[in-house]
């Protein structure tokens, strides 16, 4: 895996920062507020950027002053030397972070909740049994972080494995740790169903929603086809004798959302209206992300649920992710279970250098 950049060049960054300062200092910018708004906000980045990078430079230049004079014959400047050394280390560490931090601007939706979308993919009953195996693994991770849970529609396989599914992780940061699970997850193994024993190979897709705010996201009701329907049930008692189940399509776009979880029709229709949201939010931000540079997709790709990810092996007991070269566990059955801690960590750090990389680099 690549680690990430401990010494960043801000040298596009600097240069960046002369121009906004002359643009900032031409009163015919103020003539389009707008302009001058964004350029103002983006001024205020930029230094704060080159601030950082301008205290790491100077505690980086005290630290090499004080290993040179670690080397010196005589004992009382070696130990200043060392006493030096020791003091600055941390604050080298805290000035790096500081950094990274004011180089990367936080994504808007990392601190929303995440709906989180599974679908089996190719592979028929095979393909349905793994996507109930992936949700069952993202419910238990977020019973881990101590977050709420909620299935937002779930639609079972003839074998009792899942068609598709949508659960909602109500936690601090929950978008954030699960955004890098978009994307085909594939699988390796010999199906229940497979009386000679190969393995087949099989698929699931997952999405990673941020959630929208209601009012962030107006939902006109001339906009809206919706219908109702009796929700299908395992039979017996259970059976939904009542038109509960809700469809609802979003006109303008023609986004489907389908839930029948529930046995009132009043709390599906606010569930299907809640995903909806989501599904639009994130409509929006794909059409932000078609209009940033080629650079950046191509260095860390668009997170599409088409790009395939991630292989599980089960007569190997692995698990690889493609993003990240050399990132191969034996800890399948953990993984599965719900400890995807290590996993998580190794691509947002992966994804962070990748960001540093395009915003030092990338730089005109």
């Amino acid at each position: 895996m690549a680690e990430a950049p401990l010494r960043p060049d801000l040298s596009g960054l600097r240069r960046r920062l002369t121009e906004l300062e002359g643009f900032m200092a031409d009163p015919a910018t103020f003539g389009d507020s707008r302009r001058a708004a964004a350029l103002g906000a983006e001024l205020r980045f930029t230094g704060k950027a080159v601030k950082a990078d301008d205290l790491l430079t100077s505690l980086e230049k005290e630290l090499a002053e004080a290993r040179a004079l670690a080397h010196e014959a005589d004992p009382e400047m070696r130990r200043m030397a060392d006493d030096e050394i020791r003091r600055l280390t941390p604050l080298i560490e805290v000035a790096r972070d500081l950094l990274i931090k004011a180089i990367v601007p936080p994504n808007p939706d990392d601190s929303r909740n995440a709906m989180v979308e599974i679908r089996a993919g190719t592979g028929g009953e095979e393909a349905s049994l793994f996507a109930s195996e992936l949700l069952r693994a993202y419910t238990r991770f977020a019973e881990r972080k101590g977050w709420k849970c909620e299935l937002m529609s779930l639609s079972h396989s003839d074998l009792g494995g899942v068609r598709e599914a949508v659960l909602l992780i109500e936690g601090e940061g929950a978008t954030a740790l699960l955004r890098h699970e978009a994307g085909v997850h594939r699988v390796q193994r010999v199906p229940a169903t497979e009386a000679s024993g190969r393995v087949h190979t099989s698929a699931a897709t997952v999405a990673v929603l941020a959630e929208a705010e209601e009012a962030e996201v107006v939902l006109k009701p001339e906009d809206l086809d919706m219908s109702v329907a009796r929700a299908s049930g395992a039979g017996g008692q259970h059976v939904n004798k009542t038109e509960s189940a809700v469809q609802i399509i979003h006109k303008p776009t023609g986004l489907m959302v389908y839930c029948a979880d529930e046995r009132s029709q009043l709390r599906n229709r606010q569930k299907a209206l809640r995903v909806l949201r989501s599904r639009l939010l994130d409509l929006t931000r794909a059409k932000e992300r078609e209009v940033r540079a080629d650079t950046r997709k191509n260095m860390i790709g668009s997170g599409d649920r088409s790009e395939r990810i991630r292989t599980y092996n089960f007569p190997q007991g692995r698990i690889t992710d493609h993003r990240v070269e050399g990132l191969t566990l034996y800890r399948l059955p953990e993984i599965i279970a719900g400890d995807l801690d290590e996993l998580i960590e190794r691509l947002t750090v992966e994804n962070q250098a990748d960001e540093l990389k395009l915003l030092t680099e990338g730089n005109p």
